[in-house]
């Protein structure tokens, strides 16, 4: 969708547009309703401070949507296709997934959420690196990394959806 479409769509299409990118109610209300922007950098930049911080309720509630990473989102959602294609340079040897698996259990049994990174860009090892660190993360440290790994996914599924 170009800038202009959107900022003339309707609220609800407007929320179609946004909820895949991160399904924070909150957030996508108030990028509607700064609407229009003038470019989409401005777009963008509102976007990264829009709805700040969010509430762990909120985190949560995104995170319903995101599958462990190393294992493919299910479904024909648009947000399972963003998550797929974010998740496709995630190696999928034997080895990686022995470790995937048992780091995204132990963070689990931890946090009691989903293992959550912007995995886009990104190597397995990497992301097995990372988790691994945060695991060390003490709860409150952790939601603020969580917060901000959502939001990294949230921009750029809004760069891929708004077009330049």
């Amino acid at each position: 969708m170009n800038l202009a479409s959107f900022n003339s769509a309707s609220d609800s299409a407007a929320l179609d547009v946004l909820r895949p990118c991160v399904d924070i109610t909150r957030w996508a209300t108030e990028i509607i309703r700064a609407r229009p922007f003038t470019s989409r950098e401005e777009l963008l930049s509102f976007a990264e401070q829009a709805a700040h911080p969010w509430t762990e309720e909120e985190i949560d509630g995104a995170l319903a949507h995101h599958p462990r990473i190393g294992e493919k989102a299910a479904g024909s959602s648009t947000e399972a296709d963003m998550s797929r294609k974010e998740q496709s340079g995630v190696a999928q040897s034997a080895e990686v997934q022995d470790r995937l698996r048992s780091g995204n259990q132990a963070y689990e049994e931890k946090f009691d959420r989903v293992f959550l990174i912007r995995a886009a860009g990104r190597s397995a090892e990497e992301i097995l690196s990372q988790l691994e660190k945060r695991l060390r993360n003490s709860p409150d440290e952790e939601i603020a990394v969580v917060a901000g790994q959502l939001r990294e996914i949230a921009i750029l599924r809004l760069e891929g959806v708004i077009e330049a």
